[in-house]
């Protein structure tokens, strides 16, 4: 089984290169974010064509969460146990819950799409909001792995956190000054990891980044950061036999400012399909 996540930055406006290269790369499982719609304006049709369903979850033009897959999909959940809500001057745990969480099965694969708040500011309210949401999820994932002793539990999506340096590429971000590397930020992600998550993309691939900004020619300089991630349970990182950053989907007309990460899990039968290697 190939998975994949991508924040594909408004799926109206990119569908048609995300569906050619979910055929192209041969994907099972692929995870959006940032898909900025609501569910009667997601373009479902070229999807359903080329053999995947997809669910999904989106409120307005912002956020947005999916998840399209060619295989069978049950257990649909939107949000999480314990997800923290946000709305701009709403103190108090009644928040609405924006939409960037949504979960389901895929034979034995518990798979999260995930977009994590982005923060804004060190001293803004949503950087509260973001520490929130990681810890929470780490609850949750902790309490799924409990409750489900070696099942393969995979987190994925835009995690809006650059845990180490080797992570961080964008000389804008400034320690002290800026998101995304505040040690608040990596202790708030490192919770995953204590919670029994490993992220099985870093041990394949040594290198690269998942997101350039779209100023100051960040992706022709290589100056990017990495902030989507697959992490997995022991139960699903025990069967990642491959993983791959799409860097070359940030090339060409009207590209996304993030790119694909995929894993292979092991136990395919079908050898005729092209490795993504």
């Amino acid at each position: 089984m190939r998975i994949a996540t991508w924040n594909v930055n408004s799926i109206r406006t990119r569908h048609g290169r995300v569906v050619d290269w979910l055929v192209n790369a041969d994907i099972d499982v692929l995870a959006m974010q940032e898909i900025k719609c609501k569910p009667e304006q997601f373009p479902l049709d070229p999807f359903e064509a080329a053999g995947y369903e997809v669910v999904l979850h989106g409120l307005n033009q912002w956020n947005g969460v999916a998840i399209a897959s060619r295989l069978p999909m049950t257990d649909i959940e939107i949000g999480f146990a314990g997800q923290p809500g946000f709305a701009k001057g709403h103190e108090g745990p009644d928040a609405p819950l924006e939409a960037r969480a949504i979960g389901a099965t895929i034979d034995d694969v518990r798979v999260w799409s995930l977009y994590v708040p982005n923060g804004r500011g060190l001293d803004d309210p949503h950087m509260d909001y973001k520490l929130r949401f990681l810890r929470a999820l780490a609850d949750d994932g902790a309490r799924w792995m409990r409750d489900n002793p070696g099942g393969a539990l995979a987190l994925t999506g835009d995690f809006n956190v650059a845990p180490t340096d080797a992570d961080m590429g964008d000389p804008s971000f400034v320690p002290g000054l800026s998101t995304h590397i505040s040690p608040a930020e990596r202790e708030a992600f490192a919770t995953l990891e204590k919670a029994g998550f490993a992220d099985v993309v870093r041990p394949l691939v040594p290198e690269g980044y998942t997101f350039w900004d779209y100023k100051q020619l960040r992706f022709p300089r290589n100056e990017g950061m990495r902030i989507d991630f697959i992490l997995g349970s022991p139960g699903f990182a025990d069967r990642v036999v491959d993983a791959r950053i799409e860097r070359e989907q940030r090339k060409g007309d009207a590209p996304s400012d993030h790119v694909p990460v995929v894993v292979e899990l092991d136990g395919d039968d079908d050898d005729d399909r092209p490795m993504i290697f």
